[in-house]
């Protein structure tokens, strides 16, 4: 069955409880194909939250945990996530092949694993301030494809990247691999002091190849949130 163009949106909750998330939830669970939890909501409210999310409508959960830890740790706590019946977790490159190939190995494909290359808030600079060599600092997208080739040969289901990088990494990796886009700006929200480096709009991401995209604050801060996912549903409709 075709894909609708809100089930490219994928929402991040980056909110503090419950509280404040759930409206967000109830007014756009017909308009987004996932919600986003992340390590704030989740280390905040806990498992409780996905299943409130899950029984609020048709949409998906995304378990943003970006796991990054020793092999042993991360296969058991991939384990505990799966049991949540989400679509995502995420798990960090940084934590190397072996931890990667670990949760792969445990995974039954109902819950898929998404590995994190580089965050979209990094930039040559910042890559350069924590040491990496100046041939990856100098060309983040080199960077991006040598850690997506890793995941997919450890067995992960796709990476989260910039949208910079997606038409690269579509035709390194093939149609098959889900790649995950964040950092996403309609043309209509972009702001000069955004903290998100590499932005792209929404069919700039889709046109290149992007599963999903995340976008949170033009959608959070319109004055109306499902009006405003409408927008970027439409924006994406006419490049699929």
């Amino acid at each position: 069955m075709k894909r609708q163009a809100k089930d490219y949106i994928v929402f991040p909750l980056d909110l503090p409880d419950y509280e404040q998330a759930m409206p967000y939830v109830e007014k756009l669970s017909p308009h987004v194909g996932l919600f986003k939890v992340g390590l704030e909501l989740f280390v905040s409210q806990g498992p409780s939250v996905v299943r409130s999310i899950k029984n609020a409508g048709p949409a998906e959960v995304f378990l943003d945990l970006k796991l990054h830890d020793i092999p042993a740790t991360m296969k058991r706590a991939f384990m505990a996530a799966s049991r949540h019946g989400v679509r995502f977790v995420t798990a960090h490159c940084d934590a190397g092949d072996r931890a990667l190939r670990e949760i792969s190995n445990i995974s039954d494909g109902q819950t898929q694993i998404l590995a994190v290359t580089v965050l979209t808030s990094m930039d040559q600079q910042a890559l350069l301030n924590i040491g990496y060599a100046p041939r990856y600092a100098n060309d983040i997208s080199s960077l991006v494809l040598l850690r997506a080739q890793m995941a997919k040969h450890a067995g992960c289901h796709g990476i989260v990247c910039s949208g910079k990088e997606i038409g690269q990494m579509r035709r390194a990796l093939g149609p098959d691999f889900v790649m995950v886009t964040p950092g996403i700006r309609p043309s209509w929200a972009v702001v000069g002091n955004d903290d998100q480096k590499r932005i792209v709009t929404p069919a700039q991401a889709v046109e290149a190849g992007a599963d999903y995209i995340v976008i949170g604050r033009p959608i959070r801060d319109a004055k109306d949130p499902a009006d405003a996912a409408k927008r970027v549903a439409e924006e994406i409709a006419r490049f699929i």
